[in-house]
């Protein structure tokens, strides 16, 4: 069977499957009665709670429709000392509860159950919010929005990622290229029917297409608050992988995993609102940018170098991080130009809600939790201390000298791994936004990861030096 026959059948199956719960387009449930009612009513056997660890890995259990009651009323308790980021051993005991209104229909059955998935906010035995669960550290930040009158804050990804033929290494499926449509796009049919899915978790997709790369692709979900954009990032990562996975092939978001080729990013495009009203917005702007927006964007330039270990964790989003590959490396910013590491995309009449700031560097490995986390801080910096916005730079950066750059006083993100835990050991925001303790545990683990790889010895040095 081809990859395409077996990706016909398994969306045949998976929209029977959806159709037969009654509700194609997403749950609609919003507190515990509707969710146990459900359970009963259709039949699920299993419920799957998710957390998200340190480094933004999925974690989850299952209990089962009798135990659902009680998960409600008292949390589910399990052993956090083996979860990156928590509690040490001797302290390690943490509770679970489930949150209703993030219950969605898991669109297939997970070992021939019918499954529902919801996150779970973490809490300790005492009954408190456990503060390095990274969902709460989200929530935690979010709170400030309402110090400025802010009502919430709009997050729309752009997440890229890799289809291979297995696991162990990158075997390209297709040589398609930007926006290419069959027969050169394999993977066209893997995005759709992940589209079907996500969109039948309630989550809206605006756009899917083949990226630049061999064998990229991108799916943009539609912008939604920082919160709900978090949940629906790492349910969309898990389903590019899942689905990739039961039709035979391999889905990866790393930063760079094609020596030669562009890398997988994730641009973030944010805005403030109050109520219905984009504080972004000005028409009085060149550039249609409120004061409001500039002073955000401004923190973000500032402090971008300490928050790079945050968007950018892995030793591996450095190999993105390079001139020539559409990845963004120097720190300044622009309307049009699309060398930058925060574009401006262009107004549309009518479309003021839309104005918005597109930050480029982050990547799709990162935990979203802790990247939302520290782009809002570093704005709302930006908006308390009225940061002077730098002038925006319309040349192609990747062709200038670096003489020109110096002139122009134009810095750039840190080069590699370690330098981006040098930028954030001492950073005040960092630590404002994740807690101290998150931030001394993330810098440990990195640091761990960066020695791993100092002392590794790769191909490519055996084969140039051991004639030396």
């Amino acid at each position: 069977m081809t990859m395409r026959e077996s990706v016909e059948i398994f969306r045949e199956k998976m929209e029977e499957y959806v159709k037969s719960y009654g509700s194609p387009t997403g749950l609609t449930l919003r507190d515990a009665k509707d969710v146990k009612e459900f359970v009963k009513d259709k039949g699920i056997d299993s419920i799957r709670l998710w957390f998200t660890d340190l480094l933004g890995f999925l974690k989850s259990f299952s209990i089962s429709s009798t135990e659902l009651s009680d998960a409600f009323s008292y949390g589910m308790g399990f052993d956090g000392s083996s979860i990156l980021g928590y509690k040490r051993i001797q302290e390690s005991d943490m509770v679970a509860f489930p949150l209703p209104e993030t219950v969605q229909l898991i669109p297939f059955k997970i070992g021939g159950s019918r499954a529902l998935r919801m996150f779970a906010s973490i809490y300790t035995p005492a009954g408190e919010p456990y503060l390095s669960d990274s969902r709460q550290i989200l929530i935690k930040n979010l709170e400030k929005l309402s110090r400025y009158d802010f009502t919430h804050m709009n997050i729309g990804p752009e997440a890229e990622y890799f289809y291979f033929a297995n696991k162990k290494e990158p075997k390209i499926l297709d040589e398609a290229g930007y926006f290419d449509l069959n027969p050169v796009d394999q993977g066209d049919g893997l995005r759709e029917i992940t589209v079907f899915a996500l969109q039948s978790m309630n989550i809206p997709v605006e756009y899917a297409h083949h990226e630049v790369a061999p064998s990229q692709h991108e799916i943009d979900l539609k912008y939604k608050d920082a919160l709900t954009m978090a949940d629906n990032l790492q349910t969309h990562k898990w389903l590019v992988k899942e689905i990739a996975e039961r039709n035979g092939v391999h889905a990866t978001f790393m930063p760079k995993p094609i020596r030669g080729e562009n890398g997988s990013g994730m641009h973030i495009h944010l805005s403030l609102f109050r109520g219905e009203k984009n504080s972004f917005f000005s028409q009085d702007d060149a550039c249609n940018l409120s004061a409001t927006a500039k002073y955000f964007l401004a923190g973000i330039i500032k402090h971008s170098k300490e928050m790079c270990l945050i968007t950018n964790q892995w030793y591996n989003s450095y190999k993105r991080l390079v001139p020539g590959f559409e990845a963004p490396v120097y720190i300044a910013w622009a309307e049009k130009n699309r060398s930058v590491l925060v574009r401006i995309p262009v107004y549309r009449k009518g479309k003021e809600s839309a104005t918005r700031i597109e930050i480029r560097f982050p990547d799709a490995a990162c935990n979203p939790y802790l990247a939302f986390s520290v782009l809002l801080t570093a704005g709302l910096k930006g908006i308390d201390a009225k940061y002077p916005l730098p002038e925006p730079v319309n040349q192609d950066l990747y062709i200038m000298s670096e003489l020109e750059r110096e002139r122009a006083k134009i810095e750039s993100l840190p080069h590699g791994l370690y330098a981006a835990i040098r930028e954030t050991t001492n950073s005040p925001l960092v630590k404002e936004a994740l807690g101290e303790e998150v931030m001394e545990k993330l810098i440990e683990t990195k640091l761990k990861e960066w020695i791993n790889y100092r002392l590794d010895i790769t191909p490519r040095e055996m084969e140039e030096n051991l004639t030396l």
